[in-house]
């Protein structure tokens, strides 16, 4: 709806009373007109002065602009000759590198479809999302080989090193980057509407499901990272420490920031050390992160400032959870040149929701910042449905051109996150201010936030199940000042047994990701439940968290 067109917006805090929505106050985004247009042609039609493009942190090996798009145009080439279609999924299991952007963007270039996986997730893990995104491709590195190789997929080596001859290499990704492309290449027409990226979020509730996102909704996402930073043509440097694998780091460093001309240095993997060390040798000027690691630097302000050379840093991002008034008043006293940006949003919404664009507004302690530009929200009672007012607390409902179009094959989990006329349901309780800043106040959703990690209590619940001595189990989060919040969980143990705390922990760590382990359990007679059966998870947090 046109801004013209509804008169009632209230212009200090966006709010409409005849429809109860809040209005972005942000300048909004222009969206393509040609239908037929995919998101790599749209980033590399982008007009800027930057010179180089990535940058590999640990080497010093680097792309320029050119050679990016030169690169992407051979990939995509031999894809399409090996008889990579519109519609195909390609799996992508990899830490973050400097060709890591290069594979996802020549796979949606044909209309083909990206799904990435987080390297540190276990071999049944992965089996799983193989199993319903049903990819014909594969990328991986050779360390990475054996968690894919009972998956029969056909992979492509990201890095020179021979691996086992069981696995069937049918080539590599630095062969194929020079491999000039012939001129038979069958190029399909690619609409906004068709899907780019297929990521996996455990969304509001449970199991794992692919969230589907549209090349519309990615540069929609582009135009909003674009208009967020004043990236005078390719003059800033961005360091990469957030994982690409997820939509932080695939928003922000395999595409948005590419059209803006910006460098950006990657790690190959999060090392406090390295990071900090890389601000200085590549005197980069943005550190994107998640709040943990900015409380480690308030902490050790006075070694990092002896240590390392800050001086060209002008602003921190942080993006996961919301910052509080002691850390962020610690940072800028600590390191008062660099200004605090933060900002709110979901694998649903191609990680775009509400930000803060200056200090000034990071300075609204506890806030997610203000709405994105072309984004509404409502705030909506969980029990009568009701749209609220300003400063009223509900659950938060987001409408915008970044919104993915659904989960994938899941009709009924789409159905209860996505409302017909376009609102997310994000799971989130806030409200909105007077001036239009977003405050989370809890989740509706029960996810535990492991140093950004989403943990789904559900998953490990239902693994707990299966140990042949335990009757029942509840996961919940646990607060923590280093990590966020960790699984902690209550069990039940089946009568006779004497099962320990280590053996319940040993017994979840051999089966999960390193994030999703259980760090702490607790025996009870009974987990308390509704009564329809829902665990009473909040009953349990107060419990564990009332010897604090």
């Amino acid at each position: 709806m046109a801004h013209n067109s509804i008169p009632a917006i209230d212009p200090r805090s966006g709010f409409c009373k005849s429809d109860s929505v809040f209005y972005s106050k942000r300048k909004p985004i222009p969206l393509p007109s040609n239908e037929s247009l995919d998101v790599t042609t749209f980033i590399s039609s982008r007009s800027h002065h930057g010179k180089i493009a990535f940058i590999d942190a640990a080497t010093g090996r680097h792309l320029t602009f050119p050679e990016v798009w030169s690169a992407v145009e051979n990939v995509s080439s031999c894809l399409s000759a090996m008889g990579i279609r519109k519609g195909h999924v390609i799996l992508l299991l990899s830490p973050n590198s400097i060709f890591f952007p290069i594979v996802c963007l020549a796979v949606v270039s044909l209309g083909a479809i990206i799904t990435t996986t987080n390297p540190l997730n276990t071999t049944r893990e992965i089996a799983k999302q193989i199993a319903d995104s049903k990819p014909v491709l594969a990328f991986t590195i050779p360390e990475l080989v054996p968690k894919i190789a009972d998956s029969n997929l056909p992979i492509i080596l990201i890095g020179e090193k021979k691996t086992s001859t069981s696995v069937k290499i049918v080539n590599t990704l630095s062969q194929m980057m020079v491999t000039k492309s012939g001129e038979s290449r069958v190029k399909e027409r690619v609409t906004l509407d068709d899907t780019a990226t297929l990521l996996y979020s455990s969304g509001t509730t449970g199991a794992s499901k692919g969230v589907i996102s549209s090349h519309r909704n990615l540069i929609a996402m582009v135009e909003t990272v674009l208009s967020r930073f004043n990236l005078e043509d390719g003059e800033q440097t961005f360091i990469c420490t957030v994982p690409m694998f997820h939509i932080y780091g695939l928003a922000a460093f395999a595409t948005g920031l590419l059209a803006s001309g910006s460098t950006i240095v990657v790690l190959s993997k999060f090392e406090m050390d390295e990071m900090l060390s890389a601000i200085g040798t590549y005197r980069a000027t943005y550190l994107p992160l998640v709040p943990p690691i900015l409380v480690a630097l308030v902490n050790g302000a006075d070694q990092v400032r002896r240590k390392y050379d800050l001086g060209t840093l002008q602003s921190v991002l942080s993006g996961g959870a919301p910052l509080s008034k002691e850390v962020i008043e610690g940072f800028v006293e600590r390191y008062p040149t660099v200004g605090i940006l933060q900002g709110y949003g979901l694998t649903e919404s191609t990680g775009i929701g509400a930000s803060t664009d200056s200090l000034e507004e990071s300075r609204r302690y506890g806030t997610a910042g203000m709405l994105s530009p072309s984004m509404e929200a409502k705030i909506v009672d969980p029990a009568s449905g009701e749209a609220l007012t300003v400063n009223r607390t509900g659950e938060l409902w987001l409408r915008g051109p970044t919104i993915m179009k659904g989960y994938f094959s899941n009709a009924e989990a789409t159905a209860s996150t996505l409302d017909s006329n376009g609102w997310l349901r994000t799971g989130d309780l806030c409200y909105i201010d007077e001036d239009g800043f977003i405050f989370v106040v809890d989740r509706l959703k029960e996810l535990i936030k492991y140093k950004g990690y989403q943990v789904p209590p559900a998953e490990l619940e239902a693994l707990l199940l299966t140990h042949p001595e335990i009757a029942d189990a509840a996961v919940i989060p646990f607060p923590d000042r280093e990590v966020g919040q960790f699984p902690m969980a209550y069990v039940v143990r089946k009568s006779g047994s004497d099962l320990s705390e280590s053996a319940v922990m040993d017994f979840v760590a051999k089966q999960v990701a390193p994030y999703k382990r259980i760090r702490r359990v607790a025996f009870v007679a009974s987990i308390p439940k509704n009564p329809s059966g829902k665990i009473l998870r909040k009953d349990l947090i107060k419990l564990a968290t009332s010897k604090l």
